[in-house]
């Protein structure tokens, strides 16, 4: 067995066993005996709440860690990721003003589709300036500008919400969160993740082509064209999918691919699957630990994740820095 399969194997196995950590524990813990007596008041606790929240875990998780892992390979640039560069925020705006405009109540998909949106605009103005042309530099900077221009679309609505509840809504999609989460939004972002998880898995073999840069895989038949608009709506789709239920959770596909990257091999096209593996079960162990917390009120996913990205991230920073000196 190769190694990059010892990997996949390891992080199912690891993978299904917090799924079933994620079901039992919470400020309620019910043993697995319990979970199939209809009869037993916390059954409901276990397939209305937990279940769900299990589900889109993994399913973010997954979605977010491939797309981190596909934008790495195509840019051949290890900053990026769509929570770092701004591509969640920019779908966090889109899922803002339909709150803002009280338009996503009615109609969730509303909410979806927004985001989206606001995802694909983030990710076709990255891969305008991720070019041959393009350094590391140029690129972090791109996602810097898409990160004030969130910001700033997300303080103006908060500035001008026309209610408290507004307020409170936009608040809770800034930070990320799992709590609350229904089968309504299992049903509404599993099959936009698993289309967009599909698409990306399309290009692996374009990835793996460009590590000879742009005319070299061009020289080898590759559609560069159909691999850009590929990795374009894949990326707004498990992007925008994951924001629509979650809000923004961040640093997943930066972490994911570099600590997977080691067992698996520098290939782009072979991390994908892992990197879903592992987006998951980073996602779900986050979700299992603020759960854990003994604060008297639930610590916020996406805030959880920015407290293990930022030194994460700023240690990439210095090595790079290093290895460039």
């Amino acid at each position: 067995m190769t190694r990059r399969a010892s990997t996949i194997a390891a992080l199912g196995v690891l993978l299904v066993l917090l799924a079933g950590l994620s079901m039992a524990v919470g400020r309620v813990w019910v043993p697995f005996r319990d979970w199939l007596d209809p009869a037993d008041p916390r059954w409901a606790i276990i397939f209305e709440l937990r279940l769900p929240r299990t589900i889109l875990a993994m399913a973010v998780g997954a979605a977010l860690g491939m797309s981190g892992a596909a934008m790495q390979g195509y840019t051949r640039n290890p900053l990026a990721d769509p929570g770092a560069l701004g591509v969640s925020s920019m779908g966090a705006l889109g899922a803002v003003l339909t709150l803002y405009l009280g338009a996503g109540a009615s109609a969730p998909w509303v909410i979806a589709s927004f985001a989206m949106l606001g995802a694909l605009v983030a990710v076709l103005l990255l891969l305008a300036l991720s070019g041959q042309a393009s350094s590391i530099v140029t690129f972090v900077l791109a996602g810097v500008i898409l990160q004030t221009m969130a910001g700033a679309g997300v303080a103006l609505a908060l500035s001008l919400a026309p209610n408290p509840w507004a307020v409170n809504e936009i608040v809770n999609w800034l930070m990320g969160s799992l709590a609350d989460r229904s089968l309504a939004e299992v049903r509404m972002a599993a099959p936009l993740i698993l289309v967009g998880c599909g698409l990306l898995l399309t290009i692996g073999p374009g990835l793996d082509a460009l590590t000879l840069g742009e005319t070299g895989a061009r020289s080898l038949g590759v559609n560069m064209t159909a691999v850009r608009w590929a990795l374009a709506i894949g990326v707004a789709l498990t992007a925008g999918a994951s924001v629509a239920v979650t809000g923004v959770i961040g640093f997943v596909g930066l972490i994911v691919p570099h600590l997977l990257r080691p067992l698996v091999g520098a290939r782009p096209g072979g991390l994908l699957i892992p990197s879903a593996l592992g987006g998951a079960v980073l996602v779900l162990a986050a979700d299992i630990a603020v759960r854990l917390t003994p604060a008297a009120a639930e610590v916020k996913l996406g805030v959880a994740m920015a407290v293990l990205g930022g030194p994460f991230f700023f240690a990439l920073l210095l090595s790079m820095r290093r290895r460039i000196a």
